[in-house]
């Protein structure tokens, strides 16, 4: 038999019941079981001593007095030859035993206690020296508080009053998780969740907005892949398809096989970084405008160059390689389709980076742009046809970006050609 359930809103029903029962038996055993023997204890000094007066003065043949008191403090008080009592006093009761205990100290003969719960009162008998007995009547609260009981009646309905506030929202809890789990096992199957949005508490509602962003990246890493492998198949088959046909019609030469692997060989190492991604690198502190300089000189000795940093440039953790990976393609594009100028910005904020690459060339129409950052598409109507190119350039370099936290934009150049605007945090 499992001790533990297995649904999530019975454990955290039990989490939050379980501490609060314990400690709701803690208070009540130790400060109103303490509470309760007091009470009980001056409860019993009091009638016991009232019984003992009264006892005197019956002992003196002073029953006007007797009545009087007995009248005044609320105890009935009757001298009978014979009672008809039940065979077992209640002496040892958890209800009179200390008023047993109370009265063998201050008499010095036997009292019997007889309790009728039925009426709440307590009797008491004493035998008197006429060898009659004197009978005290009295409430039975005079000796027992119910207090307790009370209490502890309160501490159970208080339980429940919980259990029944938080179970709704225990339950509300549950159902955006189940949420969360039902639309997993669809993503997991490659099927989506229609109507699936964030709900529930601050950190359920992460944790789903966390699963939508996994299925976008799991559909564009599907797409990419598709992509890729259409580019592949279809850049690849036409080399191949000239070289075949030249060695079919004997029209081959060494030059044009050559231009051919190469070319072929060129878009293969392109398909393979791309799919490699990232190797692992170590953060370091970095500094861009050495590195985009750098990078600008290498990529157009015969272009010029216009930068504009700050006297003292920001300083961030960054994976350096990558990020020159990643402005190396940026600015080889704006090198190859430049016409003379290459215009390099950096904007230093509080919190972020702002890097903009500006070309004077023909740039790209608005209805391209988003097109520009997928791989493997091309845009050689729009920025010439004799570039070549996998068109791996600026997804890698996005993709780069991306995994530093940053964000990549493609706008018009007031050079006339494109700008590349990216945003890299601190």
């Amino acid at each position: 038999m499992r001790l533990i359930p297995r649904s999530f809103s019975a454990r955290t029903i039990l989490m939050i019941l379980i501490p609060l029962i314990i400690a709701q038996v803690i208070i009540a055993n130790v400060f109103f079981g303490n509470h309760w023997s007091r009470v009980h204890d001056t409860l019993a000094r009091t009638l016991a001593g009232e019984i003992t007066t009264l006892m005197n003065f019956i002992d003196e043949g002073d029953m006007a007095t007797t009545e009087r008191m007995a009248r005044d403090i609320g105890i009935n008080v009757s001298i009978n030859d014979k009672l008809n009592r039940p065979a077992t006093s209640d002496n040892s009761s958890r209800e009179a035993g200390k008023l047993a205990s109370e009265l063998s100290l201050r008499l010095s003969r036997p009292a019997q206690l007889y309790i009728d719960k039925g009426k709440r009162l307590v009797f008491v008998d004493v035998a008197t020296k006429d060898n009659r007995i004197a009978t005290f009547g009295t409430s039975l609260y005079r000796i027992y508080s119910t207090s307790t009981e009370v209490f502890i009646i309160w501490l159970i309905g208080s339980i429940l009053i919980v259990s029944i506030l938080i179970s709704p929202f225990i339950i509300m809890h549950t159902r955006s998780i189940r949420r969360i789990a039902r639309a997993a096992n669809r993503f997991g199957r490659g099927l989506d969740a229609p109507g699936f949005e964030p709900t529930g508490s601050k950190e359920i509602r992460e944790a789903a907005s966390s699963m939508i962003k996994m299925k976008e990246r799991l559909d564009r890493y599907n797409r990419t892949r598709t992509d890729m492998l259409n580019a592949v198949s279809h850049d690849l088959k036409s080399p191949l398809t000239r070289m075949r046909l030249a060695l079919e019609t004997n029209t081959a030469t060494n030059e044009s096989l050559i231009q051919d692997i190469d070319r072929m060989t060129e878009m293969v190492n392109g398909y393979l970084s791309f799919a490699r991604g990232e190797a692992p690198e170590i953060e370091q502190t970095t500094e861009l405008p050495p590195m985009l300089l750098r990078l600008a000189r290498d990529a157009a000795p015969d272009k010029k160059i216009i930068t504009k940093f700050p006297d003292v440039p920001a300083q961030f953790y960054a994976r350096p390689m990558a990020l020159a990976r990643a402005f190396g393609n940026i600015i080889e594009n704006a090198a190859r389709y430049a016409n003379r100028t290459i215009k390099i910005t950096e904007t230093d904020k509080t919190d972020s980076v702002e890097i903009t690459i500006e070309d004077d060339g023909i740039g790209i129409p608005d209805d391209k742009k988003s097109d520009a950052m997928r791989p493997f598409i091309r845009l050689d109507e729009a920025r010439g046809t004799t570039t070549g190119g996998t068109g791996l350039g600026l997804s890698i370099a996005k993709t780069a970006i991306e995994n530093h936290g940053g964000q990549l934009f493609l706008e018009d150049s007031e050079l006339g050609g494109l700008k590349v605007k990216i945003i890299l945090p601190i």
